[in-house]
């Protein structure tokens, strides 16, 4: 069951598990990824971990990965 938008802004993510995605770089200007209940996912900037994550549905990270795939993102 996918969780509403809002409730995913509620879950604690200070034990949260990071991953950068494989095909970053060393530059040190990565998205990070974790994974939220029901599917979705949180990133945030590895430059600046103590700013609020982005927070995406399952729906919507789908999407987004998508379209990243097709080149239209």
């Amino acid at each position: 069951m996918n969780a509403p938008k809002a409730d995913l802004y509620a879950y604690d993510l200070s034990g949260a598990v990071w991953r950068k995605s494989s095909a970053s770089g060393g530059e040190g200007e990565c998205l990070e990824v974790t994974d939220l209940p029901g599917g979705g996912r949180a990133i945030r900037d590895s430059k600046n971990p103590d700013r609020t994550p982005l927070c995406f549905t399952a729906r919507e990270w789908e999407a987004a990965k998508a379209g990243i795939l097709a080149g239209e993102l």
